[in-house]
């Protein structure tokens, strides 16, 4: 369908049509996280080890970072409608598959499919979203779709865990039956945004395509995998990062210099997008390493189950949803370089907050560092979507917004991995510095132990047991201390990758607001 076409769609059925295709894409994020909370349950429920059920996050992610830049090229195939329908489908299929898996075998192959068919969902609204709407209108597509990305991981952890205690963990994916049966049968009877060419088929890339896959899949693995095997020390690891590298070179030799590939990297070779994908990715870090890093603490150092962690990390998600409109209407008016550098400092401080943390925090402490995140997110969501596609002739939405989306996941990836060998590393550091003071020469230790003694005296009566017991406490909580030392060191970390990536904002060009480059657009 010509832009003219769409322009005279109703208004309406725009809404509508836009409406079912943000419900699949949050669902697709939400399922990210969905699981966060609850994975010690269904790891009981399948009976599977603790290394096994890891892979039901893995399997997903792994998954969904293939689609992500593949998806421009299938709806350029296939049009945007039937790739949609098909995607929504198939997701509710392997949800249905995940919440009546027999065993984690075929718990991690129904989560890969899983992950594998909604990662088309993602970047496909981004583009639907600008190709449907002009002036104001579209001025309000990254506000909603940052709300959404920003979100759907927020709260995947409170809802999954709310769901697990009410229901069952099989009703983490049963919840998607019915918003993708909506979706699956009633998009094909809306009007069509694209036709598909075919002729792509003809030219279809399937070297690029192993190339992706193996890349991406590979990395995807180092990354999720690495910090427990102690990296390149392990040599499976090491033979991964080697396949990784080697595929990801081929692959981008093999993007510039084929005539059709399954992955556009010539969208970067315009400054404004390349950097707005940069801040996108360092976005994705904060993004998903935030809500992977709190709940995190939550269990380890607070003792929080899922129900506990669900609701005390719901507060960033409901800030989000009470500044979404003052952003769109900053991004109207305002420069996106400006609301930028606000997102990220304000991001900063945000993590700053969280720096004093002690052993002693829950929930409550972590009220006002969330409140604040909440509304960093949005202010770096949003600018950094409308210089990136804002940036774009129509012609490069669908293959650029799949790159932009895969920036900001595989900086969530990485963003994981960092916070994992970060928290094992400062851990030891800290537990080693620690336990250096623990000796019989420090009047501060000994009385510590001794008060221990006294407290337990009454409830062990034999004095080996007693000293044994004791030291087992001293041990406990030193190591506790160690962590939550651990945790602060990681967001001093994250706080000063917010503030340093500051130094690229002068590489954006002078952009103007979401309204008036619409407006501008169209005429």
């Amino acid at each position: 369908m010509s832009q003219s076409a769409l322009d005279s769609m109703p208004t309406k059925r725009k809404f509508i049509l836009f409406s079912l295709m943000a419900v699949g894409q949050f669902m697709a994020l939400l399922d990210t996280q969905i699981v966060a909370a609850s994975i010690s349950d269904i790891q009981a429920g399948l009976a599977a080890a603790p290394d096994e059920s890891s892979w039901v996050q893995t399997a997903y992610l792994m998954a969904e970072i293939v689609m992500i830049p593949l998806s421009g090229w299938l709806s350029r195939a296939f049009s945007t409608r039937w790739l949609f329908t098909v995607s929504a489908a198939s997701f509710t299929l392997a949800s249905i598959a995940c919440g009546c898996a027999w065993n984690i075998q075929s718990m991690i192959v129904a989560r890969a499919v899983q992950g594998f068919v909604g990662g088309a969902m993602i970047p496909t609204v981004f583009a639907t979203g600008y190709a449907l709407f002009s002036g104001k209108q579209r001025a309000l597509i990254p506000a909603i779709l940052g709300l959404l990305s920003s979100l759907a991981p927020t709260i995947g952890p409170t809802l999954g865990g709310w769901i697990t205690d009410t229901l069952s963990w099989h009703w983490l994916f049963f919840v998607n039956i019915v918003p993708g049966l909506i979706i699956t049968f009633t998009i094909p009877f809306l009007e069509s945004i694209d036709e598909p060419d075919f002729s792509l088929l003809r030219q279809f890339d399937w070297l690029g395509l192993a190339l992706l896959a193996l890349s991406l899949g590979s990395f995807e693995y180092v990354l999720e995998e690495g910090y427990r095997w102690d990296w390149l020390e392990d040599p499976t690891i090491r033979n991964f990062s080697w396949l990784a590298g080697v595929t990801g070179l081929l692959f981008v030799w093999r993007s510039l210099t084929y005539a059709s590939p399954i992955v556009d990297l010539r969208s970067l070779q315009n400054r404004t997008f390349a950097v707005a994908c940069l801040f996108i990715f360092i976005t994705g870090f904060g993004l998903f390493g935030a809500v992977f890093v709190l709940p995190l603490f939550l269990a380890r150092v607070a003792g929080y189950d899922a129900r506990q962690i669900g609701e005390a990390v719901f507060v960033a998600g409901l800030s989000q949803i009470m500044i979404a409109p003052l952003v769109a209407k900053f991004s109207q008016k305002m420069d996106p370089r400006v609301m930028l550098v606000g997102g990220f400092s304000l991001f900063a401080f945000s993590l700053w907050l969280s720096t004093q943390v002690t052993s002693e925090w829950a929930g409550g402490e972590f009220f006002w560092p969330q409140i604040v995140r909440g509304f960093a997110l949005l202010l770096c969501i949003v600018p950094a979507t409308n210089m990136a596609l804002g940036a774009l002739p129509p012609a490069q939405l669908k293959m650029s917004s799949a790159l932009f989306n895969t920036m900001r996941n595989l900086g969530g990836a990485i963003g994981i991995a960092c916070i994992n060998t970060w928290l094992n590393a400062r851990t030891n550091l800290h537990w080693h510095r620690l336990t250096e003071h623990l000796t019989t020469a420090n009047p501060q230790a000994q009385g510590w132990l001794a008060n221990v003694t006294t407290q337990l005296s009454g409830s062990i009566a034999d004095p080996v047991a007693l000293s044994h017991r004791a030291l087992l406490v001293l041990a406990q909580t030193t190591r506790k201390e160690a962590v939550t030392m651990a945790f602060a060191d990681v967001f001093h970390l994250m706080a000063l990758l917010f503030l340093c990536s500051l130094i690229f904002v002068p590489l954006l060009r002078p952009t103007a607001p979401a309204s008036a480059a619409a407006k501008e657009a169209a005429h």
